[in-house]
């Protein structure tokens, strides 16, 4: 591995760790310390937004700032990055999701548990996909319309908006599936905890919303227009 990939990976590792840690934590607190109300979720919203929107502000110009691996393949099937460095950035981010969910288990012990996403029980998993395809669309469509769009007017303080993108998927979706919005948020707290019900629900939804709006927003605005036909000479004003 080159230098420049390990910085990558490093990036990444410490971007998926600072958003399970962080949003995760915030989760627990409320959950063991609190009681479900309005507050308490914009609490959530706020740790979990925050967190990515600082960590792609802190490391952005040295990985991409993905932290999530549905929006890592919206790069790869949009032939932004390579097949070895998306390998990477999965790896990495399911062991920085993994390593904080361990942690966190360390530190709060059973609660740990509630580290993870999980639909309520009148949300059955076929909505609970829904769910998530929406609001990750929301999210990948704030990154490609900040982060990736070079017209964009806001690409310098593109964490901004995607960290806000993210408060208000979780203050809308929270409450029905833990609006993860990734693959990694989900898995890192499912294997600590022990518990995988719904799991395929993280997987799914996130992925097609990812890929919905990385090709929408790729191929409507991003790839350049074909050349005007040229006119022939009659046709010259």
């Amino acid at each position: 591995m080159n230098e420049d990939m390990l910085r990558r990976g490093v990036a990444e590792f410490i971007g998926t760790f600072t958003l399970i840690f962080i949003g995760g934590g915030a989760g627990i607190a409320v959950g063991h310390y609190g009681h479900p109300t309005a507050a308490n979720l914009v609490a959530v919203a706020l740790a979990n937004g925050l967190a990515i929107g600082i960590m792609v502000t802190n490391l952005g110009h040295i990985s991409g700032g993905h932290f999530n691996p549905a929006i890592t393949l919206g790069f790869l099937t949009s032939r932004r990055i390579t097949t070895p460095l998306a390998g990477l950035y999965w790896g990495a981010q399911l062991l920085g999701a993994s390593a904080a969910a361990f942690i966190l288990r360390a530190l709060t012990s059973a609660l740990a548990v509630r580290n993870r996403a999980t639909p309520i029980p009148t949300t059955t998993d076929g909505k609970a996909v829904v769910f998530e395809l929406i609001l990750t669309f929301f999210l990948v469509w704030a990154v490609w319309a900040t982060a990736v769009d070079p017209r964009g007017a806001f690409t310098a303080i593109a964490g901004l908006a995607i960290g806000l993108t993210i408060t208000i998927d979780v203050l809308m979706g929270g409450p029905f599936t833990g609006a993860a919005m990734n693959p990694a948020r989900a898995f890192g707290p499912e294997l600590a905890g022990k518990v995988w019900t719904g799991w395929w629900v993280y997987w799914i939804g996130p992925i097609t919303g990812a890929v919905l709006a990385s090709w929408l927003y790729e191929y409507l605005y991003l790839r350049p227009e074909q050349p005007p036909v040229a006119k022939t000479p009659d046709a010259a004003s």
